[in-house]
């Protein structure tokens, strides 16, 4: 299992930020997976920010039961642990059910709660317990200040490697917009804040029996995030956003990242001057 002291020290390194959490929606392939870890790892240093690698050994929560999920528990852990071998990359991955933390716990440094579980108690209560940093992401259907009550509920286990991502929130049908008030409330939570700006451009179940979403909104969600206060920049990304099995029109392609990310990087230097 990774210590807890490597945990408290990730988590260090996280509060001092700025960080990017990037990778595929879902893990298609082992190789597609690690060569866009190392794409993200070379981005990264490039724009001398910390780094998170991030994709999902199943996606539970998919518009319709035909849509790809991925690998599963088993091979997914499995592949995440070769990843974080060969890129160096600290990983995070998504936990749906209480009883596969401990498994995840064994090969992920963050588990995030996926925004519609944000409220389940025996989750979030069961990855307190792991010692991992546990990343909640806001659910569309709440306030940022309900994410007091929901990060307290970690808390209660003692684990204090918290932190809390906003994604959107639902806006009428298929549409979620942000408000850029959101970051400095739940900053008072005392947890780094992310911002999810590859969700907040997607555009839930418009496409029927999946989501749309609008790429070209993804960068400028990320910078007003960022002047916003923002600590940390979540982006799912892809070499062929076309082509990928999971959240494709909301991803950023991979060629883009460098270049996004010098942008907030210089950003985040005058945010914080």
């Amino acid at each position: 299992m990774i210590s807890r002291t490597s945990a408290m020290d990730l988590y260090a390194g996280l509060r001092a930020g700025p960080f990017v959490i990037a990778g595929p929606c879902v893990l298609e392939s082992f190789e597609l997976a690690r060569d866009t870890a190392l794409v993200v790892r070379e981005a990264a240093e490039a724009a001398g920010i910390m780094a998170v690698f991030k994709s999902s050994y199943d996606k539970a929560n998919r518009s319709a039961l035909q849509g790809f999920r991925g690998p599963g528990l088993s091979r997914g852990l499995e592949w995440l642990a070769r990843i974080r071998e060969e890129s160096g990359l600290p990983v995070l991955t998504d936990v749906h059910e209480a009883q596969e933390v401990e498994e995840v716990a064994e090969v992920a440094d963050i588990l995030q709660i996926p925004a519609f579980l944000s409220r389940q108690t025996s989750l979030l209560l069961a990855a307190g317990w792991s010692g991992r940093i546990v990343n909640v992401k806001k659910g569309q259907f709440l306030s940022p200040w309900d994410m007091g009550g929901v990060l307290d509920k970690v808390r209660s286990t003692g684990n204090t490697l918290l932190l809390a991502t906003e994604r959107g929130s639902s806006f009428g049908y298929n549409n979620l917009v942000v408000d850029m008030r959101s970051f400095a409330v739940m900053r008072e939570f005392g947890a780094p804040v992310i911002m999810d700006a590859t969700h907040a451009a997607q555009l839930p179940g418009a496409q029927g029996n999946s989501s749309g979403g609008d790429r070209r909104h993804v960068p400028s969600l990320a910078k007003a995030a960022v002047a916003a206060g923002a600590d940390g920049v979540f982006l799912e990304c892809h070499p062929d956003p076309a082509q990928a099995k999971c959240d494709g029109p909301n991803s950023l392609h991979l060629r883009d990242l460098p270049g996004l990310l010098k942008t907030l990087a210089k950003l985040w230097e005058v945010c914080r001057a």
